[in-house]
């Protein structure tokens, strides 16, 4: 297929350059996307129908075989041999069951070793004598080892994942999942399922992958690649927000939950319209020899108009004008002229107006407002009033009165904060609408703030979204507290919330540990059921000295896979010396694994949504005490604690926390 695609030769179907550089770009598209990916298989699985899909199923009617892949693969004569797995007659694939066949005789499950065919497995979902059994070849798919980035799970996805996954495009979907059961790797597969089926509508309007760090995006960029997806574009919401600004600064705690709060969205919308002032004159337009007055009383007529209609404030800005000139046109056609729309854009350009309207309604720089919000105690008391009482303006100012801080002058020479940012989009979403995308993932969304998540939600204000997270694994101090509510930020209230409790990554035994912090950092929560038949490896060490530490890492390297060492950000620089000085190379986050370099480093902070074969977790309470508080720091320790897939060595020198006792 690939070679056909090179082989196209395009310069006698094209009408001009501009449509050859146009059809290039597609085939060269074409072509990338079509690129061998040498340890994965075109075909994971078979389908053996009873009766043809679609066909009348009378008696006798002949069966149909479909081999299912990630790709949809045809031979040179354009027969299919590989059916996309997306393709509705490979759902029963992940759907049929026992006690619903789906019209499936037989599903044949295929093992790889390297890209190599090396067992298959049977299932005779239409036969009463045979008993529903594990499937072997699926636990060995889950459980085998982690190396490089994260990989897709087509040939594993379970018939809850499916239904999140083959949702339609119209809906917003909110998955709620504990530690390892799936949730990034729905949220991928949901993008590739709605690419191909809705690929027309979503090439127009875009789609997007939200991340919560560089690290992790680096981690899942191969997946939806993997499966044919080149179009997908990945970011932060810092990276979102932050376009063109400089963040060099940052927040305590208090002022970060208070920029984060979605009250400041009235506070901001206050002062940007604060600058709309009722006309005290009259507009009058000279056209030639005759004078057109437009009174005071009409043109404030038209100003509260607009403000009433609720439009951005730009858009209104660039409405007045061609009001007022409107005003003037119903004058001159009283007077027997005959006006066309050449001699309104002419009127609306009329010094006269153009001066009125910038006294009416002046441009805003909504990073220059922010700036003025944080900086002016008197004009952040203006327009917070009855929203922030004066301890929690207070708390967002930069320099106080009397504080001896010097006077931030320019946009330029602030030290804006990440919150700050999203104070700026917000305002500039006030002043000029935010372009919205077809459907946005927005993955370890429990850590948003309610500003972030109207940012977020600005990019799929005419679109859809799927939302994923954890709300024991909550680590900042304004994490979400529940999803309804973070979805009415989002401004998707209608989205439907759907809980994955079947852990398909972290042993029983690990997560039956982690699980005891449940209860103190997010109560009421579903524990997740490990369907692990392997318990995996696991256990708690006292230790003396960073040579014990360092000897449990050397400890899970004799195993095959990735390794890694979790640890509190402040001891990180002292195990990487440790390890260095023991001659054990070492990876930062987000760097690829290799056969030679195994073990990744990891700071707490940097640890959420990835996973490793081996983990061991170096201190816990120091992981505890490295966060703001309590309930932030145990939430911290249970996404350490649940990184692992195949074992876990818990060390520590200082006590456990009290939490995770018998």
């Amino acid at each position: 297929m690939r070679e056909d695609a090179e082989s196209l030769d395009i310069k006698d179907v094209t009408a001009n350059w501009v449509n050859a550089e146009v059809l290039a770009r597609q085939i060269g598209e074409r072509i990338k996307s079509l690129a061998d990916l040498s340890d994965t298989p075109l075909f994971f699985g078979r389908l053996d129908y009873l009766h043809s899909p679609g066909a009348d199923r009378a008696e006798g009617a002949e069966g149909e075989r479909f081999y299912i892949g990630r790709r949809h693969v045809h031979d040179h004569d354009g027969d299919p041999m590989v059916i996309d797995w997306r393709a509705p007659v490979s759902q029963p694939f992940y759907r049929a069951s026992k006690k619903d066949p789906m019209d499936v005789g037989l599903r044949r499950r295929f093992g790889y070793t390297r890209g190599e065919i090396t067992a298959y497995e049977d299932e005779h979902l239409s036969d009463p004598a045979e008993t529903a059994t594990t499937s072997k070849l699926l636990q060995q798919e889950i459980e085998r080892p982690r190396v490089g980035p994260m990989r897709d799970i087509v040939a594993t996805i379970q018939p809850e994942q499916d239904e999140i996954v083959r949702s339609g495009l119209g809906g917003t979907v909110c998955v709620q999942g504990g530690p390892g059961t799936g949730k990034t790797a729905v949220g991928l597969h949901r993008v590739a399922y709605l690419l191909y089926a809705h690929r027309e509508r979503l090439a127009r309007t875009g789609t997007l992958v939200i991340g919560p760090n560089r690290s992790f995006l680096h981690y899942i960029e191969q997946v939806l690649p993997a499966l044919g997806e080149l179009s997908v574009q990945q970011a932060t919401v810092d990276d979102l927000v932050a376009a063109g600004l400089e963040v060099r600064g940052t927040d305590d705690a208090a002022a970060a939950v208070l920029k984060g709060d979605a009250r400041m969205a009235e506070v901001l919308k206050r002062a940007v319209y604060a600058h709309v002032t009722m006309p005290a004159e009259p507009v009058m337009v000279v056209r030639g020899s005759r004078r057109w007055r437009v009174p005071a009383y009409e043109i404030e007529e038209i100003v509260r108009e607009l403000l009433d209609r609720g439009i951005r404030y730009g858009a209104a800005r660039e409405a007045l004008p061609q009001r007022i000139a409107h005003a003037v046109l119903v004058q001159m056609e009283r007077s027997g002229e005959a006006p066309d729309d050449r001699v309104q854009d002419a009127v609306a350009r009329n010094p006269a107006v153009k001066a009125a309207v910038k006294a009416i309604w002046p441009p805003v720089d909504p990073a220059k407002l922010v700036l003025r919000l944080l900086t002016d105690a008197d004009f952040l008391a203006v327009h917070a009033e009855g929203i922030l009482d004066e301890d929690e303006q207070k708390t967002i100012l930069w320099a106080l009165p009397g504080s001896g801080k010097r006077a931030v002058r320019s946009v330029k020479s602030a030290k804006w904060s990440a919150a700050d940012a999203v104070l700026i989009d917000e305002a500039t979403d006030i002043v000029e609408r935010t372009h919205s995308l077809g459907h946005v993932v927005l993955d370890e969304a429990q850590d948003l703030s309610p500003m972030q998540y109207r940012a977020v939600g600005r990019r799929c204000s005419t679109g859809s979204a799927t939302v994923l997270g954890d709300l024991a694994q909550g680590t900042t101090p304004w994490a979400t507290r529940s999803w309804d509510e973070a979805l009415a930020h989002l401004g998707k209230s209608d989205g439907v919330i759907e809980e994955l409790t079947a852990g398909f990554r972290v042993p029983t035994d690990v997560i039956t540990y982690a699980s005891r912090l449940l209860p103190h950092i997010a109560p009421g929560l579903t524990p997740v059921a490990s369907v692990r038949e392997n318990p995996g490896f696991f256990d708690v060490r006292p230790v003396e000295t960073t040579d014990q530490v360092v000897a449990a890492c050397e400890e899970l390297l004799r195993n095959e896979g990735s390794t890694g060492l979790i640890a509190a950000d402040a001891r990180v620089p002292q195990l990487a010396e440790a390890l260095t000085a023991a001659g054990i190379g070492h990876l930062a986050p987000g760097e690829e694994t290799t056969a030679e370099t195994r073990l990744t480093l990891v700071p707490a902070s940097l640890a959420k949504g990835l996973e490793y074969d081996y983990v061991v977790l170096d201190e816990p309470q120091a992981v505890v005490d490295g966060e703001p508080d309590e309930r932030t720091g145990l939430r911290r320790l249970y996404v350490a604690l649940t990184r692992a897939v195949s074992g876990l060595i818990v060390t520590h020198a200082a006590p456990l926390p009290a939490q995770l006792a018998d």
